[in-house]
């Protein structure tokens, strides 16, 4: 098994600088009120392409020789790594196709085209997507690049954690907890390390949405547990099977417990978000910020930072989740 380590976090860092933005760690007093806690917000979901997920990419896609980014590489994403990779490659000048389920959301799908990357819909109740993507890469003499059980990914996305290490610190805080949305683990991996070589004693949690809470579920067995077929969440950025190989064996020892809310309490999150933080946050995103709403961790009297992974909502369905339906009117003539 290949290993990943906080000093490959912290190479990935000083590749990145300049590259990616330093999103901010914004301090909210309507949030301090609700939790009772300091609540410190990483909004990735300011990061180019709309989440971290750039991080990640365009750190893998650097370390391509000049014969490898002219044959170009092969991804496969319901949207958010589809983005980052589009987005990397076209940095570099390097030829990328991306294949993505036919039911995901349209914003993600126009922004990686917008990226100059070719498209490849699949089935995901009928077609298996690494199957597509590998006979994709043998025809073109391609590299596929992962979306998170990769070393370089792993350190890209850590670099998050990094940025929140030193603002926090800048703000003279150090976190009691953080809070990692997740779905295969590349993002919750990478900060687990540069968090836990920076401050030992920070307790890490995975957020994940009902239904497809694997890691959390992984955590209490010992061992990589799958999501049985299900009903479909709002969080379709976190609908992997099951936690990666590298990321599981990187979370298991470090993470204090996973948390676990249902759609409601995400819709709730991105409502507050809109309303109280000026934020745009897609569902997946907003899964770290429900568990503090809805008291899945205490946060009373701690400080916590929670992380905004991604704000790739589309525009029709996040009007429907920052507007209640309004309850129905009587409409009363006016009259003698």
């Amino acid at each position: 098994m290949q290993r990943v380590s906080a000093d490959d976090v912290k190479f990935a860092a000083r590749r990145l600088t300049g590259q990616v933005l330093e999103t901010p760690l914004i301090q909210n007093a309507a949030l301090d009120r609700r939790t009772g806690g300091r609540i410190l917000v990483k909004a990735e979901c300011l990061q180019v392409t709309g989440s971290f997920k750039f991080r990640g990419a365009l750190n893998r896609l650097m370390q391509l020789d000049a014969e490898q980014r002219r044959a170009g590489v092969v991804a496969f994403s319901s949207g958010n790594h589809a983005q980052g990779i589009a987005a990397a490659a076209q940095r570099l000048g390097i030829p990328a196709t991306v294949v993505m389920p036919r039911d995901a959301p349209g914003i993600k799908v126009e922004n990686a085209r917008g990226y100059g990357a070719e498209i490849v819909f699949y089935d995901r109740i009928t077609d298996v997507r690494e199957e597509i993507a590998d006979r994709l890469a043998r025809e073109r003499g391609a590299i596929v690049v992962p979306s998170f059980d990769d070393p370089y990914i792993i350190a890209g996305q850590g670099t998050v954690g990094l940025e929140i290490v030193w603002q926090a610190r800048a703000l003279g805080m150090e976190p009691d907890a953080c809070i990692v949305p997740t779905g295969g683990g590349g993002l919750l991996a990478g900060t687990c390390l540069a968090i836990k070589s920076e401050n030992p004693g920070v307790n890490l949690y995975s957020a994940e949405p009902a239904g497809y809470d694997d890691t959390a579920r992984s955590l209490r067995s010992g061992r990589r547990e799958t999501n049985p077929p299900g009903p479909a969440t709002l969080c379709d950025a976190l609908m992997a099977p099951s936690p990666g190989v590298l990321t599981f064996a990187i979370t298991g020892p470090r993470l204090a417990g996973g948390l676990t809310v249902t759609d409601e309490m995400t819709i709730e999150a991105i409502r507050f978000a809109w309303r109280e933080l000026k934020l745009v946050v897609e569902p997946g995103g907003a899964v770290a910020l429900a568990a503090v709403l809805a008291n899945r961790i205490d946060c009373r009297g701690k400080r916590v930072v929670i992380v905004l992974s991604g704000g790739n909502a589309d525009a029709a369905s996040f009007a429907r989740w920052i507007v209640p339906a309004a309850p129905e009117c009587q409409v009363v003539e006016a009259g003698g």
